[in-house]
């Protein structure tokens, strides 16, 4: 039973850490706007109740440090919103460096370490400062949010709320304090708090962590049922029981005059009696809201009626609930299982397709209807398993300010980051492994890329630069792009680093282009000095390998003296896509069906070749290269003369067009992405491998890779990855 218990705690541990780390990047987001201006008064509520949950289950869980760190910082962040202290911009980068300190003290209590006694003294003694008057250095003008309009507030409705708070007695020991709740409460609107005695005990049997007060309060707001249970949200359930019922909505009108009469509820005026007790004696219950004296005829429902127990929720009705949530929290091992469920049942699925291929509608109706709907199906199940681990590269993108301003401070350099494309989702896997690439490629771009603001001003540049960071679906891929208005990429100085380090021979010929890729070169670097941005070699060659590992490429377009655009293409998911089944001798391959324009047999008058550049097509004017994949991939048996194949004509991430000879199409079909990384090994030109419907495995080509390949194909001088810069698209 102990054994059970321990499992279960550590469960529970795992959970309230994957809450942490959503809180902290919360938190982290919400001050950077902030500190640039862009804030709102709700944003410090927000920061609030980020901190208040962190402090609450680390009371749980007993993390005394984490507690005593949180609890100073949920103090002085009550002081700012409450008005008592205003927002100054040294205050809010007080503020932010108390978040990293929360996330030092959160790190710990994960990894079971102990930090130093003094960690974060001074950090949280100036937090604790800002509640007693001594706030940090004087700064500019204090940020203030401004109020909503009059008009505003006088055309809105506002409604009483009954609201019934029942801890349970290890509240506090939790780390929640009600009045800490009620404080927050009252920030939505009127307020008026009354404490419930009836469960204290007799002094010997009192203990003093125990919660023994019931709490029953009547609030008149404007905001949504959900503002309200979300000051809630952390202690609704094990910790308390929280009902909240509306009551009948009234328009939110000026105050009365002095001595004018309240005309509407006039709150929490003395108690009239309940039905059925004597004059003076209080009623049974809580009876906090019986009718008013002077009310003008009007009645309120009975005590007893308002605060009964709240049924269920149903979201087609406006009765009162308790707290409720709209999604569950579950492991990411158990959506991977599902997510190869799906591509097994997939393939299954391939193999009664062709198993029924011989049979027609005419002779078995039913079966060929049956396997119909089968694939429609199994399409609708993967296509939703999918949107399970489809995320939003917000939650990428939001580390970026913090690093951009961190790191501009460090270099001396004026930074502005443009960001577009948050809200475009990609599968959760891709996510995770973008993060280092992205981290290097913002590095390099302030270091490298970006001048100096005396060097920007020499070159008629504005001081300060830009570093833009987009995210876009393209062609069935999810594109990111990070480009920078810097110097771009010094072709000459990078040749000769890379001469000088043993890369590449000086004899040997390269475009722009492939200089440009010398740049992801394991040793690589360029930078005179070894400094803790940059200067040891490592970095880009590790931003290639990542996207590499999860199917993506990387392209560079440099402007010398206008800055420097990285493209990274990458899957949308790791697990399910549509592909073009094609034949080249006896082997069969998989072509992305995003990538493909068109197919078409050639004339012997739109074959043509070109010296330095080898077999092109004429396609409508235009002369698109023809990669031969028998011979990039040493196949025999496979028709060589164009005007017998079929040239694929597909288009790379770049927007260039390639034209793939091959026997014939076998078709179109779904199919299960297998890593051929991990199953066997890298291999030029393969992104990944599947299973077809008889077993086989087909190779799923590259279309990037392949167009690099027929290049190098073409120009027999630069073979190997030192003289094409192992290009990977």
């Amino acid at each position: 039973m102990r054994e059970d218990q321990s499992y279960d705690l550590s469960r529970f541990k795992a959970t309230y850490f994957e809450e942490c780390a959503e809180l902290l990047a919360a938190a982290e987001e919400t001050l950077a706007r902030l500190q640039a201006g862009d804030g709102e008064a709700e944003d410090l509520n927000a920061v609030f109740r980020c901190v208040h949950s962190i402090k609450g289950g680390a009371g749980a869980f007993a993390f005394e440090a984490l507690v005593r760190f949180a609890h100073a910082f949920e103090t002085a962040m009550d002081a700012l919103r409450s008005g008592q202290v205003l927002l100054t911009p040294p205050t809010a980068e007080l503020l932010v460096r108390g978040t990293d300190l929360l996330g030092d003290f959160v790190r710990a209590a994960q990894e079971e370490t102990a930090l130093p006694s003094d960690h974060g003294a001074d950090i949280r003694a100036r937090l604790l400062a800002l509640v007693e008057g001594s706030s940090p250095a004087a700064g500019p003008t204090p940020v203030a949010p401004s109020p909503p309009p009059p008009a505003a507030v006088e055309a809105a409705v506002a409604t009483d709320w009954s609201i019934r708070l029942v801890p349970a007695p290890g509240l506090l020991r939790t780390g929640n304090d009600p009045q800490l709740l009620f404080r927050e409460l009252a920030t939505l609107g009127e307020l008026t708090v009354r404490a419930e005695t009836s469960r204290l005990p007799d002094l010997a049997a009192l203990t003093a962590s125990d919660a023994y007060l019931s709490w029953e309060a009547r609030l008149t707001t404007c905001r949504t049922r959900a503002d309200i249970e979300a000051v809630f949200e952390f202690v609704a359930g094990d910790s308390a029981e929280v009902t909240l019922l509306p009551l009948s909505p009234v328009l939110a009108e000026p105050p009365p005059a002095d001595g004018e009469e309240d005309p509407g509820w006039g709150l929490f005026a003395p108690l009239t009696p309940a039905p059925g007790s004597a004059a003076g004696e209080e009623g049974e219950g809580w009876g906090l809201f019986a009718p008013l004296a002077g009310g003008g005829g009007s009645a309120t429902a009975p005590a007893a009626d308002l605060l009964r127990p709240a049924a269920p929720h149903n979201s087609n009705s406006s009765g009162g609930s308790g707290i409720h949530t709209t999604s569950i929290r579950v492991d990411l091992d158990r959506v991977d299982r599902l997510v190869n469920m799906v591509g097994e049942l997939v393939i299954t699925q391939a193999m009664l397709g062709q198993q029924a291929a011989g049979f027609s509608v005419e002779s078995h109706p039913e079966l060929i209807q049956g396997l119909q709907e089968l694939s429609h199906h199994t399409r609708e199940l993967q296509e939703s398993v999918m949107a399970i681990r489809a995320q939003p590269v917000k939650a990428l993108f939001s580390r970026a300010p913090r690093l951009v301003r961190d790191l501009a401070e460090k270099l001396g350099k004026q930074v502005r980051l443009v960001m577009s494309g948050e809200a475009t989702e990609v599968d959760k896997t891709v996510i995770e492994q973008l993060s280092d690439p992205l981290t290097h490629l913002i590095r390099n771009a302030l270091d490298h890329g970006i001048e100096r603001p005396e060097e920007r001003l020499a070159e008629g540049k504005p001081m300060e630069g830009t570093l833009h960071l987009s995210a876009e679906h393209r062609s069935g891929r999810i594109v990111i792009q990070i480009a920078d208005d810097g110097h771009g990429i010094d072709r000459k100085r990078v040749f000769d680093k890379a001469v000088e380090r043993g890369l590449i021979d000086r004899a040997t010929s390269l475009s722009d282009e492939q200089i440009d890729q010398l740049i992801f070169l394991p040793g690589f670097s360029t930078a005179s000095r070894v400094s803790d941005v940059s200067g040891r070699g490592v970095g880009m060659d590790v931003v290639r390998k990542n996207i590499q590992d999860v199917g993506g490429r990387v392209v560079v377009q440099n402007t010398p003296g206008h800055g420097t655009r990285f493209i990274l293409s990458l899957p949308l998911t790791l697990a399910v896509m549509d592909g073009m089944l094609v034949s080249v001798g006896g082997q069969r391959y998989v072509l992305p069906l995003t990538n493909i324009v068109e197919s078409f047999r050639p004339t012997p008058q739109q074959v043509r070749t070109l010296v330095n550049i080898g077999d092109v097509l004429t396609l409508r004017g235009d002369y698109i290269r023809l990669v031969r994949l028998h011979e990039l991939f040493g196949i025999t048996g496979a028709i060589t003369q164009a005007t017998r194949g079929l040239a694929v004509v597909v288009e790379t991430d770049g927007g260039d067009r390639v034209g793939l000879l091959v026997d014939e199409l076998l078709g179109q079909q779904q199919v299960v992405i297998k890593s051929l990384d991990s199953n066997y090994r890298r291999v030029e030109g393969i992104s990944a491998a599947t299973i077809l419907g008889d077993g086989r495995v087909a190779l799923i080509l590259d279309v990037g890779a392949l167009r690099a390949m027929g290049e190098r194909q073409a120009l027999p001088g630069l073979t190997g990855e030192g003289a094409s810069g192992a290009v990977t698209e």
